[in-house]
């Protein structure tokens, strides 16, 4: 057994396939709560509506404002057949994307009998396309054509193609950019809000594009180098004042998902947020020490990936697995359209 899978055996858990949500629950805040207290190891379940008695009336409350694109496309081959490629990111007019299937270099793969893809080359797991079109078109394609790009484990879903595109969006999403979405701020509602905002609890907001380094599946190298795929993310000044001033003052800052950790974290220098834009490749696991944030809303992540890692961070391996467990005793939902904890 080499150290990836002694690492990541470390990490896997059984999730009963009843148990996987094929669509989120509804309205969103009706989402089924676990409140995990890291100083007295109690536990408790409730809903996302009542989320807000949860917190301080002080704290900070941090959202990912990325929003979705409809990154899956369906192709046709050269033979007729049907393919699905999940657009990753563009790079000197090529576009890179992911397939399931085996695709051949020198191929062209329509999407209609204007829009066509030639694949040029392999890179890993990667498939490297030049498009017909002008690559500044590339998301205004995706918008009339692409899929929502719900994850593998969403098989059965009975949603319509609209509304997936509705329900795997958060209600704020504003800058287009991520092929997956910031799934802990699915369950938050416009009602939501305003009972935070009425307990005196600050929402602010910083962008992180998903991509590869959240859902990935880990590989050795990303043990050997501590890092993951890179992500773009970017903070304003005055969200980064603000949350400055309010680490000054000892408020508590929630990071509303896994993408928001890795933001605060990546930008931090001490504990001042520092750098506002660039990329990151951030691995936090068992042993980080954390600069800024001090706790943490999350869905019930994938066994054996770096998101579980992350949250076992904060509350310790062998606690987080038991909190599953509890979760799965108690028949909560798991992964992307599943129900969340809040870690304090």
């Amino acid at each position: 057994m080499n150290n990836l899978e002694k690492t990541l055996k470390l990490y896997d858990y059984k999730v009963p396939k009843s148990l996987i949500a094929q669509k989120p629950r509804l309205p969103r805040d009706k989402a089924r709560l676990l409140i995990y207290d890291r100083k007295t190891k109690q536990t408790w379940f409730d809903r996302f509506c009542n989320l807000a008695k949860y917190l301080p009336k002080n704290a900070i409350l941090v959202f990912n404002q990325t929003k979705v694109l409809p990154a899956r496309l369906e192709l046709i081959k050269p033979t007729g057949g049907k393919i699905k490629i999940l657009y990753i990111k563009k790079t000197r007019g090529l576009i890179w994307a992911l397939c399931e299937k085996n695709l051949f270099v020198g191929e062209k793969y329509n999407l209609n009998k204007k829009i066509y893809f030639k694949l040029i080359s392999k890179e890993n797991n990667h498939y490297i396309f030049k498009p017909s079109f002008s690559i500044n078109k590339l998301e205004s394609i995706l918008i009339k054509y692409g899929l929502a790009p719900l994850p593998p484990y969403i098989k059965h879903s009975p949603l319509t193609e609209s509304q997936r595109k509705a329900q795997y969006q958060t209600i704020f999403a504003k800058i287009p950019g991520s092929i997956a979405a910031p799934t802990a701020s699915l369950h938050f509602t416009k009602k939501l809000f305003k009972r935070l905002k009425e307990r005196g609890i600050k929402i602010t907001f910083v962008t992180l594009h998903v991509n590869l380094g959240t859902f990935a599946p880990l590989t050795e190298k990303n043990l050997q180098t501590h890092q993951l795929h890179s992500e773009f993310f970017e903070i304003d000044k005055k969200t980064a004042q603000a949350l400055n001033q309010a680490r000054q003052k000892h408020q508590p800052i929630i990071a509303v998902g896994t993408t928001v950790i890795r933001t605060l974290e990546s930008s931090a220098i001490g504990n001042k947020l520092t750098k506002l834009i660039g990329d990151t490749r951030l691995f936090i696991q068992p042993g980080y020490k954390f600069k800024f944030v001090d706790r943490l809303i999350t869905n019930f992540h994938v066994p054996r990936s770096s998101l579980t890692i992350l949250v076992s961070t904060l509350t310790g391996r062998k606690e987080l697995l038991k909190l599953y467990q509890r979760a799965i005793a108690k028949k909560l939902r798991f992964f992307s359209f599943g129900d969340g904890m809040l870690i304090l």
